[in-house]
């Protein structure tokens, strides 16, 4: 049984080490606002003592334009798991519906570059939001001082006209798809703007999170054929909220010290001392979710193939973790992105070998036609 006031009771007793020390790169001190902010940061209480790396490689963000630098930074373009993340879901679908409809090669590489180009600008869009959001809050809380908005390096404004900038983006790409994905996929916009807020009020973030970065499981099949095939798609869909549950509860226990300690809710409090098993019982539910898809979409050898890698290695995550651990939750939330990429890798080769090594009745190899 889960018992959430006992848990915050404890993180907040936590008594948290003055470092004397500071365990951030120089590099990081190049901007005017962030120097003087990194000069407050402390090593807080949610990594142990010595557990950051007193030095690190720069980010190629480094060698940009120094006016252009914090906008980068705001959309974690740096760091492009998150990307990833959002992409993978639209990758799986794409490549499913081609696999369905024995579409031409041309189709899902057209379609995985537009629907890549727009989780690259959606995804910065809704750091943006959630930088904007959380501008007040990140001020007090040492992890997050750095950002760009809270250290004064973009104001409100700036990050406001930024964000119509990247949301036009996003709808030049959208406007690239038909009809019918332009209205399904212009409703997870709300989803993407109340996200943030949903921290504060509710331990489900992560479930809020879940609905808007799959959408793309759904809005990827209507891309390429004209309707989403609800069959298939919904229990794709409710696969990768299940591993968006998963990932992004390992993520929230880098920050379950700080969240306590400002109000913020998530499952990682939630789950507790549970974690671990509730985690399992999700990946679970995940992968056999991504797998009835599969079996109700016909789906052959190579999908289960990958679908088999991609579930021994979200439970090599899940059994691996350590919750207590910053490095190793980080750690954990990357290697969650491989699970992705392999359903997606067994997906493809499922396509290309239907395409390109199933025989005509006159015993000649198919190939796909324009």
């Amino acid at each position: 049984m889960i018992s959430l006031p006992a848990t915050v009771r404890r993180l907040r007793s936590t008594r948290l080490p003055s470092p004397s020390c500071y365990h951030y790169p120089a590099f990081l001190n190049r901007g005017r606002s962030n120097q003087n902010v990194l000069r407050q940061i402390r090593c807080s209480g949610t990594t142990p003592v010595g557990s950051l790396p007193t030095s690190a490689k720069p980010s190629w963000v480094e060698y940009s334009p120094a006016k252009l630098r914090p906008y980068l930074y705001l959309t974690r373009i740096d760091k492009p798991i998150g990307t990833l993340l959002l992409f993978y879901p639209c990758a799986w679908s794409i490549t499913m519906a081609s696999y369905a409809h024995q579409l031409p090669l041309g189709v899902p590489v057209k379609y995985t570059l537009l629907f890549g180009l727009g989780a690259l600008v959606m995804r910065g869009a809704g750091c943006t939001i959630n930088d904007l959001w959380d501008r007040n809050l990140d001020k007090g809380v040492a992890r997050t001082k750095a950002r760009p908005i809270a250290a004064g390096d973009i104001t409100p404004p700036q990050a406001i006209a930024f964000l119509a900038l990247q949301l036009s983006a996003g709808l030049g790409v959208l406007t690239q798809l038909n009809w019918y994905s332009i209205l399904l996929g212009a409703t997870s916009l709300s989803v993407v703007i109340i996200y943030p807020l949903m921290k504060r009020i509710t331990h489900w973030p992560q479930a809020v999170l879940g609905v808007a970065f799959n959408w793309g499981a759904l809005l990827g099949w209507s891309a390429v054929s004209g309707v989403t095939d609800w069959k298939v798609c919904l229990p794709l869909y409710a696969g990768g909220l299940c591993w968006t549950l998963v990932y992004d509860s390992i993520y929230a226990h880098q920050d379950k010290h700080d969240d306590v300690h400002v109000g913020i809710r998530s499952t990682a409090l939630l789950f507790a001392d549970h974690s671990r098993s509730i985690l399992s019982t999700l990946s679970v539910a995940s992968m056999s979710l991504v797998a009835y898809s599969g079996f109700l979409n016909a789906q052959g050898a190579p999908f289960y193939l990958g679908l088999g890698v991609a579930a021994a290695q979200l439970a090599r995550v899940v059994y691996r973790t350590d919750f207590e651990s910053r490095k190793s939750c980080w750690d954990g939330f990357v290697g969650c992105g491989w699970t992705g990429f392999w359903i997606w890798m067994g997906s493809l080769g499922d396509y290309i070998y239907v395409m390109y090594s199933e025989d005509d009745e006159d015993g000649h190899v198919v190939e796909p036609t324009s």
